[in-house]
This record gives C-alpha cells, sequence and structure tokens, in this order.
C-alpha cells in the first residue's frame, strides 16, 4: 500500500467510494444526491488542505482530506476526513492514512487535531482514532441521523499535537 497525494487523475476512482458511503447513511452528512462534479468540490481540497489516496497498484483502497479545521485564528487546528472502500477493511487501510494524516499535521506545524463529526456509532473509527491518542471531548446528542439507529450522537474528537506520541 502506497498513501500520495490525489490529484483529478484519481477522481474518477474515488468518487464511487465516497458516493457508496454517503449512501449507506452510517458515518457522513453530506448530500446523498451530489453529482460526480459536486462532489469532488467536497473532497478534493485546494491548498493548504490536501487530499491522498490509499493505493495498491492502480487499485484505491482509500482516501483522506485534510487542512485547516477553521481560517484565520483557528488555522492552528488540523482536521480530517477519511474513507475506506469497505471491500479493503481490515487491511489496515485506516490506520495507515490516520497516522498519515497525523504526521502531516505534526509536521504542517499545526498544535493539534479536532475531528468535529465521528459518528458514535462507528466504533471501528472511534477504536482507532483513540488509538492514536485522540480523545472525546464532547458528544452532540442526536446529531447525526443514521440510516439504521435513527439519530445518534457526533463525538468531537482531539488530539494534542505538541503531546509526543
Amino acid at each position: 500500500m502506497v498513501i500520495r497525494d490525489a490529484d483529478d487523475g484519481d477522481w474518477p476512482a474515488i468518487y464511487p467510494l465516497f458516493r457508496e458511503i454517503v449512501a449507506q447513511g452510517r458515518s457522513y452528512a453530506f448530500p446523498e444526491d451530489l453529482s460526480r462534479e459536486e462532489a469532488h468540490g467536497w473532497w478534493m481540497e485546494s491548498p493548504p488542505g490536501r487530499t491522498v489516496v490509499a493505493v495498491d497498484g492502480t487499485t484505491v483502497l482509500g482516501s483522506a482530506k485534510m487542512g485547516p479545521n477553521r481560517p484565520g485564528r483557528g488555522a492552528h487546528v488540523a482536521t480530517a476526513s477519511f474513507m475506506v472502500d469497505p471491500r479493503h477493511g481490515g487491511r489496515g487501510v485506516g490506520r495507515a492514512l490516520g497516522e498519515h494524516v497525523v504526521d502531516w499535521a505534526r509536521a504542517g506545524g499545526y498544535r493539534s487535531m479536532q475531528f468535529n463529526a465521528v459518528v458514535e456509532t462507528n466504533e471501528v473509527a472511534v477504536r482507532l482514532w483513540r488509538s492514536l491518542g485522540f480523545r472525546v471531548l464532547a458528544t452532540v446528542p442526536g446529531a447525526f441521523d443514521h440510516a439504521e439507529h435513527g439519530p445518534v450522537g457526533l463525538h468531537v474528537m482531539f488530539l494534542d499535537l505538541r503531546v509526543p506520541r
């Protein structure tokens, strides 16, 4: 597996993954009816942000986008979002992308990382982020309309990048 910068040539492989994960209604509150062009604007980051793909040869296993959580006086806090192709789950793709993003944020001088909306029932993601040092600061009750469970909470998760691993 290689993690590299994504470019517009990768979008035809990323978009079906994006569409599938959003349509599942388990982890993202993106609109479900986004066209390929509209979704591109939601996922493919412009500087200072960055979008990457995890690939095995020409197969896209997953993708992550990252950048400042807020502009201006909030730009010292990074954020990121992740999607792993369910057909490639269990291969460490999410962990590799997570470690890559945390390393990127540290190298970029960010002081911390904040994930604004981790669905509390997404146990795999919550366990992964905790294993990388993130903690839940708060849970907004009923903030996500889960396709199977109905209203569930969204965790705000935080990692202090000034603390060594």
